[in-house]
């Protein structure tokens, strides 16, 4: 093990498997691990280079090992993939991880800390009890229109179906359904408070973190996105460019295409889906503005609604959105409406 100097760690809840190598591609060590002895193993282990896949725990361990001063790269799983050999074991995936972390092209992903770690946790939560609001909310309405009663749709719609089942001197619902929907909507109230919790230690995010105020002043980017952009800032700014980032959320056309014929297709909606769907809503929000009050709004936005759909449009300003938000992580500085970056002198003077 003296002579290893890239190692492969393949995770797991408690087994997990070890692939290193010396600088000549030998095999140096090749076992496996309990979870209570990972640390104990690499801190006899000199530093060396350790990959993972970026998965669940990967970001705590990555942490441990670099305080044990090793150097840690966490890669995209479905990159790693094609350096498996055949077949599929715990050692199979050891070695294409150590074999992969040694390849510049395969993508890596920063290591969060523990504050972006949670300040995640609370979208990923919040994002869950929001789901699980609205099925709950789709059973009361359900059950509801099977005995005939229906409200029209949005919140002030279903408040009144609440009012209704709360009201127990009222005949208008059965005892029976009212016996039963009654918990649900016990669960409901519950979830309104947790989620009202998490949006308050949201805000409260907001307010501490200089980055997230940044990201604010962007148009259609509220406080939701501004807070989990924030989070993630490590990983913006380990793209190349705007158009990269962008691309890297899915907000970019599918590209297919042989013989020279290329033909674009439906956007990928490759990346993160959460920072995908916050952009979107936001963008969806502007356009409606726009289309609301056409005397206050920006012309592009005007423009984009006259020359192509709603949802189309959306798709292009969520883009630029996102562009936006890579720019200001990575040059640093505050928005500004309506900047145009400065023109190279050789353009200016129509030089090629």
């Amino acid at each position: 093990m003296q002579s290893t100097t890239t190692t492969g760690l393949d995770l797991a809840k408690d087994v997990f498997q070890v692939h290193g190598v010396d600088g000549e591609q030998n095999l140096t060590v090749k076992r496996q691990l309990r979870r209570k002895d990972v640390c104990a193993f690499f801190a006899k282990l000199p530093p060396c280079l350790v990959g993972m896949e970026a998965c669940g725990g990967a970001h705590y361990w990555a942490r441990e090992l670099e305080r044990l001063g090793h150097t840690v790269r966490l890669m995209v799983p479905r990159y790693v993939k094609g350096y498996a050999k055949r077949g599929k074991s715990d050692a199979a995936d050891a070695a294409a991880i150590c074999e992969a972390v040694t390849r510049r092209h395969v993508e890596s992903v920063p290591v969060k800390s523990v504050e972006q770690q949670c300040l995640l946790m609370l979208h990923k939560t919040r994002a869950g009890l929001v789901e699980a609001r609205t099925k709950e909310t789709n059973r009361v309405r359900a059950h509801l229109a099977e005995l005939g009663i229906v409200a029209p749709k949005g919140p002030e719609g279903f408040q009144r179906l609440l009012a209704m089942l709360r009201e127990q001197a009222s005949s208008a619902i059965p005892r029976l359904a009212r016996l039963a929907l009654l918990p649900v909507v016990a669960v409901l109230d519950a979830l309104a408070q947790s989620i009202a919790e998490l949006d308050a230690e949201i805000r409260g995010a907001l307010k501490r973190d200089e980055t997230s105020r940044r990201l604010e002043a962007i148009p259609g980017v509220g406080t939701m996105a501004a807070t989990a952009f924030a989070a993630v800032a490590n990983e913006v700014r380990g793209y190349r460019s705007a158009r990269h980032y962008a691309a890297s959320l899915g907000l970019t056309p599918r590209i297919e295409g042989t013989g020279g014929e290329v033909t674009l297709g439906p956007i990928s909606k490759q990346g993160n889906g959460y920072l995908r769907r916050l952009l979107y809503l936001g963008a969806k929000s502007r356009l409606g503005w726009a289309r609301r009050n056409p005397g206050k709004a920006d012309l592009k936005l005007l423009r984009l609604l006259k020359e192509k759909e709603f949802k189309v449009a959306a798709i292009a300003v969520a883009n630029q959105m996102a562009r936006t938000i890579w720019a200001l992580l990575v040059r640093g500085g505050t928005y500004i409406p309506g900047h145009r970056p400065a023109v190279p002198a050789a353009r200016a003077l129509g030089c090629r």
